[in-house]
């Protein structure tokens, strides 16, 4: 968080609080929205906030009836978002913010491999204890060699909190700068309900809001390398060998790409991004949906994106 800015009180007309109380009043019960930068121009999002939308241009959705969740379409560019709007543990779902950073400070271009990472007896000691631990990881050989794509893709397909350490101290030279890096990230897009502890979401102290994770996962689909990270279904790595993403909804009704995340203090989570075709008319939907429960957390977590998605993508919403 940044430290707070002396502010000065702006001098209005007498008659604009009472305009803006009729404003604030179109809010919806069910949902509200603000309006968000597409997400090329995602560096100062928060910039773009504005009144809520009327009541009669919110769309009726049946939202998940637990945790948060949030979407924007390609078609409004409105970002409207239910349940309480708090900070909560987001678990993998952490890894998105860890592919951006790692992307922004090493690009790749479509086609390119980028860097070699070397890994040591170190990591594979860190990889065994977290094994122990119950943790989600692939498994790695002292002198073992990926590049910056296949770390990328053992971060986002199996979810593996080992190579996100690795990640992160091969990015920035420690895990501390590291999350300094992702911190500063997520002030730059304006989420202003996101503190990051770690790169892999372990951590209950990573917290994000629905909303928050819309707009950087908004952003970093932006980046044509991330965007067929997350939308694939499988991978090679050197020694793991084939892993399969979490992520089962891909290559189903429109679910181009996603990351998925679970733990007890976060439930199953899940940012997506659907791409359809309706009355031929293309549209893209990018969500969140967090704290979902009830059965084991990752499908609790697609489910309630699968049938937030199907109301979305056929609704008044995504025809502007």
């Amino acid at each position: 968080m940044t430290d707070p800015q002396p502010t000065r009180t702006p001098r209005f007309p007498r008659p604009l609080p009472a305009l803006l109380a009729v404003l604030l009043a179109g809010s919806v019960i069910a949902g509200s929205a603000v309006l968000v930068r597409p997400a090329a121009n995602q560096d100062r999002a928060a910039d773009r906030v504005a009144a809520p939308a009327p009541a009669a241009r919110v769309p009726s959705v049946d939202w998940p009836a637990q945790g948060q969740a949030a979407y924007t379409t390609s078609a409004t560019g409105v970002l409207r978002r239910s349940g309480p709007e708090q900070p909560v543990p987001i678990a993998s779902v952490t890894k998105v913010m860890t592919a951006h950073v790692v992307l922004r400070a090493a690009p790749l271009r479509p086609g390119e491999s980028g860097p070699v990472i070397r890994l040591t007896a170190a990591d594979v000691a860190d990889t065994e204890r977290r094994r122990a631990a119950g943790e989600s990881v692939v498994r790695v050989e002292a002198g073992e060699e990926l590049t910056e794509l296949q770390a990328l893709q053992a971060l986002l397909l199996p979810s593996a909190n080992n190579i996100a350490v690795v990640l992160a101290r091969h990015t920035a030279g420690s895990v501390e700068a590291f999350v300094r890096r992702m911190n500063e990230a997520a002030r730059e897009l304006g989420m202003s309900g996101t503190t990051y502890r770690d790169p892999s979401g372990i951590d209950a102290g990573t917290v994000s809001t629905a909303a928050d994770q819309v707009r950087l996962f908004d952003a970093a689909m932006a980046d044509p390398v991330f965007a067929a990270v997350a939308g694939s279904r499988t991978a090679e790595l050197p020694v793991a060998g084939t892993v399969r993403s979490t992520n089962t909804l891909l290559g189903q009704d429109g679910f181009v790409a996603g990351k998925t995340g679970s733990h007890d203090a976060a439930g199953g989570c899940l940012v997506f991004r659907v791409v359809r075709e309706v009355d031929g008319r293309r549209v893209t939907v990018t969500g969140a949906v967090l704290g979902q429960r009830g059965g084991p957390l990752v499908p609790a977590a697609l489910a309630a994106a699968r049938d937030l998605a199907a109301q979305v993508v056929t609704g008044p919403d995504a025809a502007g």
